[in-house]
């Protein structure tokens, strides 16, 4: 297990290249909408390789906001990215597809959060940081893209845009107490997703 938490990443650019192979299968069954809301995991694990190969966004964070202290480790950046990101993602692109296309916003605002989210970083400190360029050129665009898509169907109401928000910014703050409550942990203390 410490293996696969140390090393996911490298394993995630040729899965991203394999999913984005499978993209015009969407296309031949005639299912845009669909296939854009598919694009968001391929893409959003394009993005992870920029963030975290070399452990860079953990050294990001740990130097610039807990100045030192390492409140994000290894074995956070696991947890939430593999199962919460891919999980979250595939949950709603299934949802998406046997239950209502709306379900498909949840990670489409999820991945416009985050982007801006490196916006604001980059802003805030004035350098670049780890998942910037791809949060630029990948999240910005597509999930605008994706949303505007989505919005013109007539069965995507404004609560499957409220769910997507809702939950986008349920997940950040989240991340963010995460972030505080390690910050005030003492630096030797155990604590669960310590690795």
């Amino acid at each position: 297990m410490q293996n696969l938490i140390q090393f996911w990443v490298y394993g995630t650019f040729p899965a991203a290249l394999l999913l984005l192979g499978l993209f015009p299968a969407f296309l031949s069954a005639g299912s845009f909408p669909l296939g854009l809301i598919y694009l968001q995991i391929p893409f959003y694990m394009l993005h992870q390789v920029e963030e975290h190969a070399s452990g860079r966004f953990g050294r990001f964070v740990n130097q610039t906001v807990g100045h030192g202290k390492e409140i994000l480790t290894p074995t956070a950046i696991f947890w939430i990215n593999v199962p919460g990101v891919w999980g979250i993602s595939l949950t709603s692109f299934l949802l998406a597809c046997f239950l209502h296309p709306g379900f498909g916003l949840i990670p489409v605002y999820g991945s416009l959060l985050n982007g801006l989210t490196h916006l604001l970083a980059w802003l805030r400190w004035r350098q670049p940081n780890p998942g910037l360029f791809t949060a630029l050129f990948f999240f910005l665009p597509l999930g605008g893209f994706t949303l505007w898509s989505l919005s013109r169907q007539p069965e995507v109401t404004l609560g499957f845009h409220l769910l997507g928000i809702f939950l986008a910014l349920l997940i950040h703050l989240a991340l963010v107490l995460y972030f505080i409550h390690r910050f005030r942990q003492p630096q030797g203390s155990k604590f669960a997703m310590h690795g």
